[in-house]
């Protein structure tokens, strides 16, 4: 990955070079890159690699979910904050999950209790189960379910690409 890298921006330097301005431009540069860009996903295959921007998508697919969790969940927070009567049942739940390392479980955990309405309480020493406190376990465990599976597809497309 790093290769590619180092491959890109010399492919970039390179078209700098021939274009022969003076001064050179971050504009001629940008340009060469993004047609570095380009030369290295046609040829990522022949280097038995993944092409290297992939996990940088990966990244920002993970930056968007966590965004529109948290609009979602923090939507459902502020409607039961806001109704007259507060009628919510608090609980505590347990996931299995199939995360395996220690940046991806902790990863987890963090989004987790970042997303309002729910809090990771405690991971087990082996790092595959979690306890979630969550606001009101009747209507917000299936949505804290379906959240958690999002995040974990998310993150195991980060770390295991």
């Amino acid at each position: 990955m790093a290769g590619q890298f180092l491959l890109n921006l010399f492919i970039a330097l390179l078209w700098v070079l021939l274009q022969d301005e003076m001064p050179p431009r971050f504009s001629t540069f940008l340009t060469g890159f993004i047609v570095g860009i380009g030369i290295l996903y046609v040829l990522h295959r022949f280097y038995g690699t993944q092409f290297y921007l992939r996990r940088v998508f990966a990244i920002v697919q993970l930056i968007f979910i966590f965004n529109w969790e948290l609009l979602m969940s923090s939507y459902v927070v502020l409607k039961q904050i806001m109704t007259p009567k507060i009628n919510i049942t608090p609980g505590i739940f347990t996931y299995k999950t199939a995360l395996e390392t220690d940046w991806e479980v902790t990863a987890l955990a963090l989004l987790l209790t970042l997303t309002p309405g729910s809090v990771v309480m405690e991971v087990t020493p082996e790092g595959d189960m979690f306890y979630i406190h969550a606001m009101d376990i009747e209507t917000s465990k299936d949505s804290v379910l379906r959240s958690i599976v999002k995040f974990e597809q998310a993150i195991m497309e980060v770390t295991r690409s």
